[in-house]
């Protein structure tokens, strides 16, 4: 009775789906607007994601799960005020992972992110 008609999912992808289902539960909490905003977010950054990263970087994608899990505890938070503390969060993954490290560390020292080395 418990048997379903697809894939069987590994550990790994089914901790995606459930950082993405409790991204969406998030969302709900928030205002009108800010529910969309954060939903077409989040939806476009996992959808990037899947087709961006190698399925087999482990280290890559456990570090996006716990990346994931501290931005939905932000975004759960009674302090969370506005989706700019998401979009930063994001920009400087994308800044300090996916652009040149010169260039991440002058564009994430605008920001106000700390930079190492």
């Amino acid at each position: 009775m418990g048997a379903s008609s697809g894939p069987r999912l590994s550990g790994i992808q089914k901790q995606v789906l459930s950082l993405y289902r409790e991204f969406l539960r998030a969302a709900r909490s928030k205002s009108g607007e800010d529910r969309r905003q954060i939903e077409s977010i989040v939806s476009a950054e996992f959808r990037r994601n899947s087709k961006e990263v190698d399925r087999k970087n482990f280290i890559y994608i456990e570090y996006l799960l716990r990346r994931g899990k501290k931005q939905v505890e932000q975004l759960k938070s009674p302090d969370f005020v506005g989706l700019s503390s998401l979009n930063d969060s994001i920009e400087y993954i994308k800044i300090n992972l996916l652009e040149n490290p010169l260039h991440a560390k002058m564009r994430s020292t605008e920001k106000g992110f700390p930079v190492d080395g």
